[in-house]
């Protein structure tokens, strides 16, 4: 196991390093879409071992290089805006390619998605409750089922059908791990309310796009980038050429048994590396000497704790999870460096959110999703590092955080001249609050943080190894930093309930 071990290490890390490398060397140019090939270069290196079904780390490299190879050919670079939704153009192919494959799948996609107009009152709700805020800030595309995400309100519907078990896995996880279109709940409801419409005209509006994403998986995510004004390149040319570069590699997926849960999920979640991560707005935010050697420190935190732990692991899901805890453990600390822990930016995040929905009441369904995403991160890494500190106690010792026992080794980031030095990038007498506004930019833009290439590639790996059970959505609670500390929402989650 532990060449295994050490192989999701040496991927991860490569696609990690690749990223960085990129932006650290591009940041002053203008972004290129070409600017990405040493991370579609790494990512060929993948290979499958042991008991890992090649047919699943085939999707992953497959999608990867018909991602690099269609989008060079329909742009040359792609404008800020335009980067988020770059990972939202591979589910909606895989989707309609499983659909044409296998007839039962297509009619029980089919019947889904007449249940959508069957639970109109569901609809209503949940869409009423994102709309005025009930939830507080909520990650509407979340890979977990929290409460007023897309996939909680999709697990709701498919619980009640009769539909074949794996059928229904893989519905959810097309709009989970997976990313069929770029939609997130109750959007088209927020903007017919304010249009002037009805509470009940604007709840079909929201069913009759929740049934369009389903129905014409392509053509759904090309009507929304109309509507988004996308220009950076032709959508549908570039989804329908990706298309054809993955049905031989779905096909074989299918013939190879592989749940189907995996083939909509392994393929989206791995290319926004290419145009997104690496991109102008990337660029453009690590112009800041401090922002750009966080994530740097922060990858060198993960590297040397996830090497540091080779004879440690017991499953490749704890690499998995020390890789993601390393990281979490690296933010918090460096919060706490300026004086600041999670429980006080969870408290104002989640006093900005009631005042942002007032201001801004058709806000983008996904506008807090990373705000989410950084809370949960630096949440886990408070009580990691809160733990670490009461063990040390007043010993004159290094405090040593531990993700399931594992440890942490934090050295990169007092060896980061950079971050140990913030009077040099503001008033130096005064400089207290350097590495807080860093990390309130990457509030915004954690995926270098979390880190979504590394989670990806670990992820592949271990779907890999149990290509028959669904990888996504994640069934069980993510401990919301949110819901913990602020706002009593347990209730309304569906990790127990998960189909």
């Amino acid at each position: 196991m532990k060449e295994l071990y050490e192989k999701m290490i040496n991927e991860s890390m490569a696609a990690q390093r690749a990223d960085i490398e990129v932006i650290s060397e591009n940041r002053y140019n203008d972004f290129k879409v070409t600017d990405a090939k040493p991370y579609a270069d790494a990512v060929t290196n993948m290979k499958a071992i042991d008991n890992q079904a090649e047919s699943v780390i085939n999707l992953h490299k497959k999608s990867v290089e018909s991602h690099y190879k269609v989008l060079t050919s329909v742009a040359k670079t792609i404008r800020p805006e335009d980067d988020p939704f770059i990972e939202h153009y591979q589910t909606p192919p895989v989707l309609e390619i499983l659909c044409e494959e296998d007839k039962e799948f297509a009619d029980s996609v089919s019947k889904f998605i007449e249940a959508i107009a069957d639970n109109e009152a569901l609809i209503s709700k949940e869409s009423i409750r994102r709309y005025g805020g009930f939830y507080g800030p909520t990650c509407v595309v979340d890979f977990a089922l929290m409460p007023g995400s897309t996939s909680n309100v999709v697990n709701q519907i498919l619980a009640k059908l009769d539909l074949p078990l794996m059928h229904k896995q893989a519905i959810l996880s097309a709009k989970s791990w997976g990313m069929n279109t770029s939609y997130g709940v109750g959007d088209a409801f927020a903007n017919a309310i304010e249009d002037g419409l009805t509470a009940a005209e604007a709840t079909q509006k929201e069913i009759e796009t929740l049934q369009m994403v389903y129905r014409e998986p392509i053509e759904a995510q090309g009507t929304l980038m109309d509507d988004a004004n996308h220009s950076s390149f032709d959508v549908r040319k570039y989804m329908n050429g990706y298309k054809k570069e993955m049905e031989s590699v779905v096909k074989a997926a299918i013939d190879d048994e592989v749940h189907y849960g995996n083939i909509v999920t392994v393929p989206a979640y791995c290319v926004g590396d290419i145009g997104h991560h690496i991109g102008q707005a990337s660029y453009n935010m690590v112009k800041d000497d401090v922002t750009l050697n966080i994530i740097k420190a922060t990858a060198e935190v993960i590297d040397a704790s996830l090497r540091s732990n080779l004879d440690n692991y017991k499953s490749p899901s704890e690499v998995l999870k020390l890789a993601t805890g390393s990281s979490a453990c690296a933010t918090e600390y460096i919060l706490e460096l300026d004086g600041f822990n999670a429980p006080m930016v969870v408290d104002l995040f989640n006093k900005r959110f009631h005042n942002y929905v007032q201001q801004y009441p058709t806000r983008g369904a996904a506008a807090e999703l990373h705000n989410c995403d950084f809370m949960d991160m630096i949440y886990r890494g408070f009580l990691a590092i809160s733990d670490a500190r009461k063990a040390r106690s007043s010993e004159k010792i290094d405090f040593v955080p531990k993700i399931n026992g594992l440890a942490v080794d934090l050295s990169p980031i007092a060896e980061n001249e950079i971050i140990m030095n913030p009077q040099r990038y503001t008033y130096p007498a005064c400089a207290i609050t350097v590495r807080f506004s860093s990390l309130m930019r990457l509030a915004d833009y954690p995926c270098l943080l979390t880190s979504e290439p590394i989670t990806a590639t670990m992820m592949t790996n271990i779907i890999a190894l149990n290509k028959d059970i669904p990888g996504s959505p994640v069934k069980g609670c993510k401990n919301c930093a949110s819901a913990t500390l602020v706002d009593g929402k347990h209730e309304y989650c569906q990790w127990r309930e998960a189909v």
